[in-house]
């Protein structure tokens, strides 16, 4: 009913190579309870279905092609830090409640620097990149961890909890190819993004 893929095994082990080999502990995806704009309001992520409505950032509302998920139970391992999640408190992102979102996850966000930097004053970057910014932290990921995968036909960004923009794959990308795809959104490399960050802060102190 769904269109779900890969539901797959309990305690599968994280790993730290970053293979995309279907094997890992999955570090982009939105984890369940995340709240999502839709043609009909907001709705927990693990609600929709292929064919509902939703807002994005560029496009309007877009249906959605697939849902997927995916769990992982990790109460009896040793995580490692890499997969720690990221706490964004309300209001950091323009998310009205407060968001937790996998490490690799890609955020859109507006900067100066970044139109300095490649002409376009948005950029995607890794959620990890923004630990420190207004507050937003890592944190050690849930005992039960569901990932869930908007899929449309093409890239899009979306809304996440009242305005956190969420960036979400084309369709024909398998869960397990997360991190090893091209796209016209341009994921910022991880010194770069550092660099955004850092410059988002000071202008947010020039700001005040």
């Amino acid at each position: 009913m769904f269109g779900w893929m890969n539901k797959t095994a309990p305690r599968r082990m994280a790993d730290t190579s970053g293979a995309c080999d279907g094997s890992v502990m999955k570090t982009r995806g939105l984890l369940s309870g995340t709240r999502i704009a839709t043609a009909m309001g907001w709705r927990a992520v693990e609600a929709l279905a292929p064919g509902d409505m939703v807002l994005t950032f560029d496009n309007g509302l877009r249906p959605l092609i697939e849902v997927r998920r995916e769990v992982f139970w990790v109460a009896d391992m040793m995580i490692p830090a890499a997969y720690a999640s990221v706490y964004v408190p309300a209001g950091a992102l323009g998310n009205s409640a407060d968001l937790e979102l996998l490490p690799d996850q890609g955020v859109l966000i507006e900067s100066d620097a970044a139109c300095d930097a490649q002409g376009d004053p948005f950029a995607v970057i890794p959620a990890k990149a923004l630990d420190g910014f207004r507050g937003i932290r890592r944190t050690p990921p849930r005992t039960q961890i569901e990932v869930i995968v908007l899929v449309f036909a093409d890239e899009q960004v979306i809304y996440a909890e009242g305005g956190a923009l969420i960036h979400c794959p084309r369709a024909h990308l398998r869960l397990d190819q997360l991190g090893c795809e091209t796209h016209s959104y341009e994921l910022v490399p991880a010194r770069e993004a550092a660099f955004l960050v850092e410059c988002m802060m000071v202008e947010d102190q020039m700001a005040a």
